[in-house]
């Protein structure tokens, strides 16, 4: 016990002045003048929810719905979805007029069916959406530790969390609503965070509380603890926050670093404390949500047209019927004598009065239009609804589609879009857990020249799988021996070559520099190591699969990271000079953490021979114009090797390394240590001023292949729905170059295809936003989007008659202006004009305007699909939506209309369960319409006779 205690202690350290840039002081930007005004006028009464001033702020609970109705709103809005029915509406209308001497039957006969009609889809609604409410259920009963008083902390329901409450969220658990970060089991209360869930990215967020707030680290320091907050107003961005905290007489700037949002999950760190600011529905993430809205098929919406066509006739029947009739009783009387005596006019108040024609033949009017009211099939309703109920079970009885793995079969969670299944005509997806795994594989590599590696990508598998099993794929060797291989491989390591595995490295030519490389592998990282006391085996918890892989790779190559303390790192590795292994120590003095601007991270180290070494891992796009003269030895092959690794759909990162000496050092952490506490709103720009500086004049060693591992079978489902003429946009919230990445790995964009690329994030447009007014700058980035897409189009034009497609990969910044009420429409004709479209950086509020754009402007029916909180705003908006039940919680599944485990069932889903539905439905409906009509013609004309 005492050990384990003691492996805890430990570990709180291991992070805690590892990131030596994150220490810097909060500082004060130009934004901070807004608090107090419009939009900036939240107060927070920390550690006091109960006080009269936060009562009287009247702020909402925390309970978050999903459902369609409620026990207040199921009545009217369900009567308001069945009347919503032309046919419905009709009858409603005959049955008022049944109760009256009109009715050529009996009211009950009338009445009765359209009550059995109503109350058995609205019952069916009521199932459905009762099932949605559970969910609900679960998510708002989860359990939290809130502050009671006197420093003690009792679990509490998230639904019952107010504005001002401090919790106690531990390592796993999800945050149950927005809150500021105070502290965490870190000295200088760090914590890390996964925000999958949100914007799709698989890396952790690093964030951390004030200074001030550091030392409340155990539950009886929140005893006495009272602070005030003043931010913004409850919205939709994700990725921006201002406010102020007023602590002992003080105040202190809070940005987005203090943010922890709903959703988002802590990882790596034992607890924090936080404090409740936005709650239920002021929570960016539900911000960005929508309502759930009520969809109707095409086939639902084609039949009110039909009805209404039936509906024409049935009036033009009563209307011509009503004229003869009208003549013919104004001729009743023939010389004192009537014509239809039978009818008894005399006897008639007003029905056959030949006296008051017009009145007779009005009413008569009316009673043909009840009379003929068969004519339009109220049981054809019924009837669709018990169909669609055997459908949606055929769905969720389907092998085919159950996940063996997860024990997770799809779940078909409204009915009433089934048939909608076979009319896809796009699909909008997201990546993270939904195309991918979340997890990453090192899978090739090139040292010093030479391409090393025999790993097998899911294109390869799917390739060789699709020629059959005893073929080979000559143009890259691949045969079904690698493709078995590769699925026993190491988790996150499927990396095969006999000329460096099992220590061989050491014959090679280039030995000294692939020792360097996988050196550099082994310390250039902020991994964290854990040992299993029991089998003594290392485990790996890191900021992002990327790194996992790398140290997993570094380790089964012979580099095996296996200690780490605040400022060191243990490595075993093979000695070149005794050929044995030993264990080497390198002393990290900074971290040089990577950023989306930067495209790069790096680490300080000194090793035990006293080197100062600066290692560097970064995009290519950055990292060849570091490069020294004399260290571009390797320049031409690696970038040949670099440009296969991606036409191949992989990752990839270069390595570089240069030696400093002592006096240079010195100046750097004199200047970063100025830039760090500065205080100015450039801190971040002289931070990365700095550090731009000393990353220079490298030594290129090689670079690294990774594989965003694909869900199973992918690749494959995209070829087939491609083949069956869907088109398929990918929304994400990664960066631009994984998401194309990925868009190679899983067949959406390949080698033949012209990229169009929509970026704001050029240098150019960097430089102009750090000058000039903020209206002047917007209106110019604007002006340069419209540009971009206006050049897009006309690269789409030139290539009409081209059999090279065109892929659309557009950033988020420039989706901003795309979306525009004067932009979008030549924005959506550039995108569907082109083979695949990608969004990257988009927020869950872009995902759902762009979905809205393709339905409403290409008039097909969109499907989106997704697994997260942040792709439930894209869901709902679609026509249909589909839910991934995969790691990033429920949240989507809760939004969804259909549920499956994997991407590869949207295959089944759509060209079988889809195809069928929709034929089936067809059919049914031409057949009874069919019947019908016959039916009405027949009686007509024996009436007439």
């Amino acid at each position: 016990m005492a050990s384990g205690s003691g492996r805890r202690r430990k570990r709180k350290i291991l992070l805690s002045k590892l990131f030596t840039l994150t220490g810097a002081k909060a500082c004060f930007k130009p934004d901070h003048s807004k608090i107090g005004r419009s939009g900036f006028s939240r107060v927070v009464s920390c550690n006091q929810p109960d006080s009269p001033d936060a009562e009287s702020r009247n702020y909402c609970d925390n309970y978050v719905r999903t459902t369609k109705y409620t026990l207040a709103t199921f009545l009217p809005k369900s009567l308001f979805e069945q009347f919503r029915r032309v046919a419905n509406f009709y009858f409603l209308v005959v049955g008022i007029l049944s109760f009256t001497p009109l009715a050529p039957y009996t009211a009950v006969s009338a009445i009765v069916p359209l009550t059995f009609v109503i109350l058995a889809t609205m019952f069916k609604e009521g199932v459905e959406d009762w099932r949605r409410k559970q969910q609900d259920i679960e998510v708002n009963n989860r359990k939290v530790r809130v502050h009671r008083g006197n420093g003690n902390f009792d679990f509490k329901e998230w639904k019952t969390l107010r504005v001002g409450d401090i919790l106690k969220v531990e390592k796993n658990e999800f945050f149950p609503a927005d809150l500021v970060l105070l502290s965490s089991s870190y000295e200088d209360a760090v914590c890390y965070v996964e925000t999958m869930n949100l914007d799709g990215e698989t890396n952790l967020k690093l964030k951390q509380g004030l200074e001030v707030t550091l030392s409340l680290r155990e539950e009886l320091n929140f005893r006495d603890f009272e602070a005030f907050i003043k931010c913004e107003d409850p919205n939709a961005n994700l990725y921006s926050f201002i406010g102020t905290m007023e602590l002992m007489g003080a105040m202190y700037p809070l940005s987005p670093q203090q943010l922890l949002l709903r959703g988002s999950k802590l990882r790596n760190t034992d607890y924090i404390y936080g404090v409740v600011i936005f709650t239920g529905p002021d929570t960016k993430v539900v911000q960005n949500s929508t309502d759930p809205p009520s969809k109707r098929s095409m086939i639902e919406r084609k039949m009110d047209k039909i009805i209404y066509l039936m509906f024409l006739m049935v009036v033009s029947l009563a209307f011509f019927g009503s004229i003869l009739f009208g003549i013919s009783t104004r001729e009743d009387f023939q010389n004192g004598v009537m014509t239809r005596w039978y009818l008894k006019p005399d006897d008639s108040s007003i029905f056959f009065d030949p006296k008051r024609v017009p009145m007779a033949a009005m009413f008569h009017f009316l009673t043909a239009l009840m009379l003929n009211s068969y004519f339009i099939p109220i049981s054809l309703y019924v009837s669709i609804e018990i169909v669609k109920v055997l459908q949606s079970i055929f769905i969720n009885k389907d092998i085919h589609m159950y996940y063996e793995e997860a024990d997770k079969p799809a779940h078909a969670r409204t009915s009433n879009l089934n048939e909608e299944l076979g009319q896809v005509g796009t699909i909008l997806s997201d990546k993270t857990g939904t195309l991918t795994c979340n997890s990453m594989e090192f899978i090739k590599c090139s040292i010093a020249g030479t391409a090393y590696g025999r790993g097998v990508t899911e294109v390869d598998i799917a390739m060789v799988r699709r020629k059959g099993s005893a073929m080979v794929n000559q143009s890259n060797g691949i045969s079904t021996e690698d493709v078995v291989a590769a699925e026993r491989a190491v988790k996150r390591f499927n990396f095969r070559d006999e000329r460096i595995m099992d220590g061989k490295w050491v014959t090679e030519t280039h030995a000294d520099v692939i020792q360097k490389f996988f050196q550099l592998l082994a310390v250039c990282h902020t991994v964290i190591p854990e040992v299993d006391e029991d089998t003594g085996n290392i485990s790996y918890e890191a900021e992002s699969p990327d790194e996992a892989a790398f140290v997993i790779a570094a380790r089964e190559l012979g580099f095996e990271f296996f200690t780490r303390t605040q400022t060191t790192i243990s490595v075993r590795e093979l000695d070149l000079v005794t050929g044995e292994r030993v264990e080497r120590l390198y002393k990290v003095l900074n971290v040089l953490e990577f950023s989306s601007s930067r495209k790069r991270m790096s680490v300080i180290v000194q090793d035990q021979d006293g080197k100062l070494l600066l290692l560097c891992k970064g995009a290519d796009s950055v990292m060849f114009e570091r490069l020294s003269e004399s260290g571009r030895k390797y320049e031409k092959e690696t970038r040949d090797h670099v440009n296969e690794y991606a036409d191949a759909g992989l990752r990839t990162l270069i390595l570089a390394y240069r030696e400093l000496d002592k006096n240079e050092y010195e100046v750097f952490t004199e200047r970063i240590s100025e830039a760090k506490n500065s205080v100015s709103a450039d801190r971040e720009a002289l931070i990365d001023e700095v550090t731009d500086k000393i990353e220079k004049n490298l030594v290129l060693l090689g670079a690294t292949a990774v594989e965003d591992k694909l869900q199973n079978g992918v690749p494959d489902c995209i070829d087939k729905l491609a083949q069956a003429g869907i088109k398929i946009w990918v929304l994400t919230g990664d960066k631009m170059e994984t998401a194309i990445n990925i868009g190679f790995a899983c067949s959406l964009l390949r080698r033949d295809m012209k990229q169009i690329i929509i970026n704001l994030e050029t240098p150019e447009i960097q430089q102009l936003e750090k000058s000039g007014e903020k209206d002047a700058i917007a209106e110019a980035l604007k002006e340069n989007v419209l540009c971009q897409i206006t050049n897009g189009k006309a690269q789409l034009k030139a290539s009409s008659g081209n059999s090279k497609a065109l892929a659309l990969i557009i950033d988020g910044k420039s989706l901003a202006y795309a979306l525009e009420e004067d932009m979008k429409g030549i924005f959506l004709e550039l995108a569907i004009g082109c083979a695949s479209v990608i969004c990257c950086r988009s927020s869950p509020k872009q995902k759902a305007l762009v979905t809205r754009l393709v339905k409403t402007g290409s008039r097909q029916t969109t499907l989106a699909i997704g697994d997260g909180a942040n792709d439930v705003g894209m869901l709902q908006e679609a026509d249909i939506g589909v839910g991934i039940s995969g790691v990033e919680g429920m949240q989507a599944v809760m939004s969804s209309d259909i549920a499956i485990a994997q991407f590869r069932y949207l295959e089944r889903l759509l060209l079988v369960h889809g195809h069928w539905c929709y034929r089936r439905i067809s059919k049914m409906v031409s057949i009874i319409y069919k019947f019908r009509l016959t039916l009405t013609f027949r009686n007509t004309f024996l009436h007439s006779v």
